[in-house]
């Protein structure tokens, strides 16, 4: 038997109700006082070693049902009181505790319906982005978590700050043009600020990529991190400082309700100033039309890593010098969706980018190759997309390896300014039939479907089985 201490108060309350016992009779039956056995249903008394005995022996109670672990109820509980409707409701965690211990009934239900409030909440989202494209409007109203409400933000506009841009090339003439520009930076940092910037070891700054100590006026960066991520970091810092203002005003601009979601904004307007500095506009956009839109090329003429560069194609729509309009998704091996930006905006109507079909989930299984194909949607949009793997900071010693996938798209009328174009077939029935999303999209037959469509009721029939999981009507 474990010596911990046994407190299952709630459990002997619920043994003794479901026999219709008394405190009295329950304690007469145990050998104990109804005050001892009072206690011990209020968690101020353990269960002894004896008193389990006989529990067994007169109740027929399994012992391990004394033990049981309540993490599993526990886990759902804290994810429903993490969402933001009920974000701040329960001063600790000692009261999800006695909910998971003393009620675990109710617990249950008030996950289950938690969940149904998601699903619900998810069809109504999946909807009112169907009602959208067809013109009209159905916005849903709902808490939402400071990282989803930024990226909203970005990814319903277009992805180019013209006051960022402007502000990066005037950064860009101040820096040493006969240097690199890291050494370029670096030297500005001590020269206007007396910072210096320090590489550090993995071991001595395991969980950061980049760490400014404004007491001893340092600016540590990862050693983990690739040549290329060093310097954006560089960068960002550098921007941040530089372009304090203009960063502010960006963010007030994007209208967000939080503190913690204006912080994350600004750190992706400093990533996205770090790019303009490191890829400035003109020489950038010039090469570009030259490469045909090799991102391999670009990434070797700027000295950038394959994704800052696909990043940076999202950004080049400047009025009167606009390049192809590219979108970018990013996800990880789990599909998860990390980032999607788009030079017009990211397509949510005519694209949506929700498809099992799509390259970027067999991107994993070849990592580093480009895979290129023509995908068309169910309204006639066809698009020229591409996919590859990223790999992200040197993992250590049995520590797996971060790695996403990146998937950079165009409209298929661009395929014969882009490179890429070269890869495609010359019959453009061949494209990929994809859709918006499962949810969205009413292709019949489809391999991938991994869920029904929210516009068609199931046609289940009991003579026929087609080969997607879901028949529909």
């Amino acid at each position: 038997m474990s010596t911990q201490k046994i407190f299952a108060g709630a459990r002997i309350r619920r043994v003794r109700l479901a026999k219709g016992l008394s405190q009295t009779a329950m304690a007469e039956g145990l050998g104990i006082s109804p005050s001892y056995l009072n206690l011990i249903e209020r968690n101020q008394r353990p269960l002894t070693v004896q008193l389990i005995l006989k529990l067994v022996s007169v109740y027929k109670v399994d012992p391990d049902e004394l033990q049981a672990e309540t993490g599993a109820s526990l886990a759902a509980l804290r994810e429903v009181f993490s969402d933001p409707l009920l974000s701040g409701e329960l001063p600790g965690e000692s009261e999800l505790l006695d909910l998971a211990d003393a009620a675990p009934n109710a617990a249950a239900a008030l996950i289950k319906l938690y969940r149904a409030y998601r699903e619900q909440t998810a069809r109504l989202s999946d909807l009112s982005e169907m009602l959208s494209r067809e013109g009209r409007s159905a916005a849903v109203s709902a808490a939402r978590l400071p990282v989803d409400e930024v990226r909203d933000a970005f990814e319903r506009r277009p992805n180019h700050f013209p006051a960022l841009e402007e502000e990066a090339e005037a950064f860009h003439r101040l820096l040493d043009s006969s240097a690199d520009l890291s050494t370029a930076l670096k030297a500005w940092f001590s020269r206007e600020h007396g910072i210096s910037v320090r590489v550090l070891p993995a071991a001595t700054m395991p969980n950061w990529r980049r760490r400014y100590d404004r007491h001893s006026q340092r600016l540590f960066i990862s050693e983990r991190l690739s040549p290329a991520d060093q310097l954006r970091e560089i960068a960002i810092e550098g921007s941040l400082i530089r372009m304090r203002a203009a960063v502010a005003i960006e963010v007030e601009a994007l209208k967000l309700n939080t503190d913690e979601a204006k912080r994350l904004a600004r750190f992706e307007l400093g990533r996205y100033a770090a790019h303009a500095l490191m890829m400035p506009y003109e020489p950038f956009l010039t090469a570009a039309e030259r490469a045909r839109y090799d991102i391999a090329v670009l990434a070797a003429r700027f000295q950038v890593s394959f994704e800052q560069a696909a990043n940076r194609l999202t950004t080049v729509v400047r009025n009167g010098a606009a390049g192809v309009p590219f979108f970018l998704i990013e996800i990880d091996a789990a599909g998860n969706r990390l980032r999607r930006a788009g030079a017009q905006g990211f397509p949510h109507s005519s694209f949506g980018g929700g498809c099992p079909k799509l390259a970027a989930h067999a991107a994993f299984a070849q990592p580093g190759q480009v895979l290129t194909e023509a995908v068309a949607m169910p309204n006639g949009d066809a698009f020229l997309t591409l996919a590859r793997t990223v790999d992200g900071p040197q993992a250590a010693y049995a520590e797996r390896p971060r790695r996403t996938a990146l998937l950079i798209g165009c409209s298929l009328a661009h395929k014969d300014r882009v490179v890429y174009g070269a890869a495609l077939p010359a019959n453009a029935n061949l494209a990929t039939p994809v859709g918006p999303a499962c949810r969205l999209c009413e292709r019949q037959g489809c391999l991938e479907r991994a869920e029904p469509p929210l516009t068609r009721p199931l046609g289940l029939d009991e003579m026929v089985t087609g080969f997607s999981v879901y028949d529909f009507q």
